[in-house]
């Protein structure tokens, strides 16, 4: 049943997914999917710490609109660089990057090294980094967020927050709020689109992803 589950979190059915698994970390990303933070925090409660543990809880305390997700997010980062957790980093810098779209110059080079270790261990680009980055990438360069936009919508899943972000950045909110009903996913996963940017002063220095 755990194979089960782990298909219908990745095909965005989380309330299946939760039938189906008793595994605690599959049943927590199931919840904040769903924006359970609580639930998901008492299915990790009895976990040992760890990249995945401690990512799984920082997701909780950004849905939560936390102050200190951010720290979260970057301890999360930390354990995974000390794993050698790829997929946990990964989805760390994502998160983090979330946080930080107030300076996309910051956010930017949070993403750069997610990007870089997938280029390492020869993967395609995650579809969930790629449609934060685009966000990112449109306060800076409107065509060049959206072609990112593009290739996330390309490579998401159905129902996933890739898919919703995605669309979302390609200004095309009636398909991704269909999207996000039929996964049941909460408006947490896209509140951060919402972060305001502030005038970038002359001379700030550009990265490899900033269009």
């Amino acid at each position: 049943m755990e194979e089960a589950a782990a298909l219908a979190l990745h095909w965005g059915a989380p309330r299946a997914a939760l039938a189906w698994s008793r595994e605690p970390l599959r049943r927590a990303a199931a919840h904040l999917r769903l924006g359970a933070s609580s639930a998901a925090r008492a299915e990790l409660a009895a976990e040992a710490d760890g990249a995945r543990v401690a990512l799984l809880r920082a997701r909780a305390a950004a849905l939560d609109g936390h102050p200190g997700a951010g720290q979260q997010a970057e301890a999360a980062r930390t354990l995974a660089r000390q794993e050698g957790d790829s997929a946990a980093l990964i989805a760390a810098v994502t998160l983090l990057a979330e946080g930080q779209q107030a300076d996309p110059y910051a956010a930017l080079r949070t993403l750069a090294e997610g990007l870089k270790v997938a280029e390492i261990a020869g993967q395609s680009a995650d579809p969930h980094l790629l449609a934060v980055l685009a966000h990112t990438q449109a306060r800076l360069n409107v065509r060049k967020g959206q072609a990112t936009a593009a290739k996330a919508l390309e490579r998401s899943a159905p129902r996933s927050p890739a898919r919703v972000l995605a669309l979302l950045a390609l200004a095309r909110p009636e398909e991704a709020f269909a999207e996000a009903r039929a996964g049941d996913l909460h408006p947490g996963w896209w509140a951060f689109t919402a972060a305001p940017t502030p005038p970038t002063p002359g001379g700030t220095a550009r990265t490899a992803v900033d269009g």
